[in-house]
């Protein structure tokens, strides 16, 4: 049987920002991914903001790798030469009714260390953004925006630098720990396989719970309900009339931050996601979402012109909350919480995932 250093299953950007941490060239680094290519869920179905750590609770995992990854990930860019941009945005009041919530975000971010959150007047924002109507907002200088396959394939590049290997359609179904390290058996191309890892990052994502279930000694008890969560976004073809993101007040009860507007790197506008709980994973988006869309973004863009917005894509987080829950915060299980030597479970790494995740892979280095 192969004997490696260490196992990474998932080759989002969590389990590569793992590999471009951890990897050593004087060691045996294996990344697995189920699908064919790199990113083919949650990284890759998303908003590609790099996020400014406003919205979490300020004593949360979320807010603190936010904060840190956000600034390691900027750094990250400029020196690998990945397509970014810190664009800004601004969240937007449309009543007086929300002039309470915004005041809410601002303490909140503050609290979580965020200080550089402005207030904006209506004249200010009618300056700004023009064809957004509001009547106060905040400006947030250190929202930005990435090239999330670009920054995919960077973390790869600087893994597989570092003497890590890829192997792409592999899938892990099991793992049992042994006296020193893992035997792991999965199927790779079809074909039946095992071999012995000493270190497991299970980065499984939107599968993480499914492996956690087939490792064998790892009580079930510590395993969190996993809630599948789709966002789905329309595009807006033409020349966008925004030159930042614009958000919306978050919506009471619901699990997103409501449909907003986002640029990427091209300026391609697209507008999304809304957030609804589903039974399996579904990255369909139907036309006749186009009216809801359209009478939610005319809250704060009432000139939209709804026949330029075009179904786009969707994604799925792997929530581990469900409907009507309090928001939960990522879960990081190291061998101090499982008893299990040299395995770390990554569970509900959902946004701001992405953003997070140089300092998840710092934090996992550190065990």
């Amino acid at each position: 049987m192969d004997t490696i250093d260490r196992l990474i299953i998932g080759a989002g950007a969590l389990g590569l920002a793992c590999a471009a941490r951890l990897a050593k060239p004087n060691e045996s680094t294996l990344i697995v991914e189920a699908e064919k290519l790199i990113g083919s869920h949650t990284s890759s179905r998303n908003s590609e903001v790099i996020h400014a750590g406003i919205y979490y609770a300020a004593d949360s995992l979320k807010a603190e790798l936010c904060i840190e990854g956000r600034d390691r990930l900027y750094a990250w860019c400029a020196e690998h030469q990945v397509p970014h941009q810190r664009i800004s945005k601004l969240l937007v009041a449309v009543s007086d009714e929300q002039r309470s919530k915004l005041t809410a975000i601002a303490e909140n971010a503050e609290a979580c260390g965020v200080n550089d959150l402005q207030a904006i007047s209506q004249q200010q924002l009618h300056t700004l953004e023009p064809a957004v109507q509001g009547i106060e907002a905040l400006l947030s200088p250190s929202t930005g925006i990435i090239d999330s396959h670009a920054y995919l394939q960077s973390l790869l590049t600087q893994a597989e630098r570092n003497g890590a290997q890829l192997v792409l359609d592999t899938r892990i179904e099991r793992l049992e720990p042994t006296v020193n390290g893992w035997v792991v058996q999965g199927y790779s191309c079809g074909e039946a396989f095992s071999l012995k890892a000493q270190h497991v990052i299970n980065a499984g994502g939107l599968f993480a719970q499914q492996l956690a279930h087939n490792t064998k000694g790892l009580n079930p008890d510590l395993i969190p309900a996993l809630h599948l969560c789709q966002g789905r976004y329309f595009s807006y073809s033409g020349r966008s009339p925004f030159s930042r993101l614009i958000y919306p007040m978050p919506e009471a009860n619901a699990t997103g931050l409501g449909i907003h507007a986002t640029l990427d790197m091209g300026g391609q506008l697209r507008f999304g996601p809304d957030s609804r709980y589903v039974e399996r994973l579904d990255y369909s988006v139907e036309s006749g979402l186009l009216e809801p869309f359209a009478q939610a973004i005319r809250r704060y863009f009432p000139k939209l012109d709804s026949s330029r917005l075009v179904p786009g894509y969707s994604g799925v987080r792997p929530k581990l909350s469900g409907p009507g829950e309090p928001a939960a915060d990522f879960v990081i299980q190291t061998p101090a919480d499982h008893g299990l030597e040299g395995l770390i479970n990554l569970f509900g790494i959902e946004s701001p995932g992405l953003t997070a995740s140089l300092a998840i892979a710092e934090r996992i280095a550190r065990h």
